[in-house]
This record gives structure tokens, C-alpha cells and sequence, in this order.
């Protein structure tokens, strides 16, 4: 149980680092794509809600993140109120780290409208902002200790979230070069 538990906090290959030396290594990966999703008017919705209902509709959508994001190998890093944050290429370097990220995010923003059409008000709505380059990834802390990721790639996605739009995957310059042949995007003029 401690083992699935310890799987469940720490990427596999993090786990058995530390398992082995006691700790785990700070390491810089280059090739990853970092995704931030937010709720558009949370705040809003919240106050309709009763808290079982507000956290149950947190847990079905962020339960079917993991679903989705778990298809395309990749690593979800946190959860931050009502913000998801997931990287792809790392721990284990992989070159399709860019097209598994807008697969995955673009299944994220179908199950949140297709929710929204079920619900209606009660429902949320949301924005994504994804881009591509290097972080720093390592475990910080001694108590409730987390595997999290570094650096200006995360910061940059976390702009491309915030100057996103309800209902589309909003994505850097860097992962368009990278997605450009394979999926048909809208260039939104310079932000």
C-alpha cells in the first residue's frame, strides 16, 4: 500500500531514486510542454453551489484530466484550487511531448463543454494555456513533499492560461512549431 501510495505522489522513476539514495536529484529537461488549465468565473459557480457540490464537480473534472492526460503518458504535477498543471516529456524524455499535450488538452476542453451543455450554470468553463521548452524538475520539501516543476516554460504557460479563451487551447509560438503540421490552429495576433 505504501508503495502505490508513494506512486500516486511521485513519478515512478523519481520514486525509486529515492527509494535507492534517500533522495531525489533536481533535473533540467529541455524538450517538455507545460499545461495550465484554469475555471473561468469559479468564484461565481461556487457561490451557487453548496461545498460537497463544488468539490464533487471539481473531483469529476480533474478525475477526467487524469484520465485523459494518463493516455498520452503525461505527468500531472498539481492541482492548485481550481488549476490543473501537467507536463509532458518528462521524467522520461519523449519527442511527441508537444502533439500528446494538445491531444490531451484538446480532450480536456471537449469533456468540459460537453459538461457544460449537461449542466448548464453549474457547470464551468474553461481556459488552457500550453507552451514548450525547459523546466527544472525535483522534489521540494520534508513534509507533504511534491514533485514540481521550474522555470520560465511553466510561467509562460501560465500566461498563454491567462490571456486564453473559454472553449480553446491556447498555445506559445514554440509549441506551435512544434504541432504546426499536425493540427490546424488560428494565429490570434501578438499578445
Amino acid at each position: 500500500r505504501s508503495e502505490s501510495l508513494l506512486l500516486n505522489i511521485l513519478p515512478a522513476e523519481v520514486a525509486e531514486e529515492l527509494k535507492e539514495k534517500g533522495k531525489a536529484d533536481a533535473k533540467l529537461f529541455d524538450d517538455v510542454t507545460v499545461l495550465f488549465t484554469d475555471f473561468k468565473g469559479f468564484t461565481t459557480v461556487s457561490e451557487r453551489l453548496t461545498p460537497q457540490e463544488l468539490v464533487n464537480e471539481l473531483n469529476e473534472c480533474f478525475k477526467a484530466f487524469d484520465e485523459i492526460i494518463g493516455k498520452y503518458n503525461i505527468e500531472k504535477i498539481k492541482t492548485v484550487g481550481d488549476a490543473y498543471l501537467a507536463a509532458a516529456g518528462l521524467p522520461s524524455p519523449n519527442q511527441s511531448h508537444a502533439d500528446d499535450m494538445v491531444k490531451a488538452a484538446l480532450e480536456m476542453r471537449d469533456f468540459i463543454v460537453s459538461r457544460k451543455k449537461d449542466l448548464g450554470d453549474n457547470a464551468f468553463e474553461m481556459r488552457v494555456g500550453i507552451h514548450s521548452g525547459s523546466v527544472v524538475a525535483g522534489i521540494v520539501g520534508v513534509k507533504k513533499f511534491a514533485y514540481d516543476i521550474w522555470g520560465d516554460t511553466v510561467n509562460t504557460a501560465a500566461r498563454m492560461e491567462q490571456n486564453g479563451v473559454p472553449g480553446k487551447v491556447n498555445i506559445s509560438q514554440a509549441t506551435y512549431e512544434l504541432v504546426k503540421d499536425k493540427f490546424q490552429c488560428q494565429y490570434r495576433s501578438q499578445i
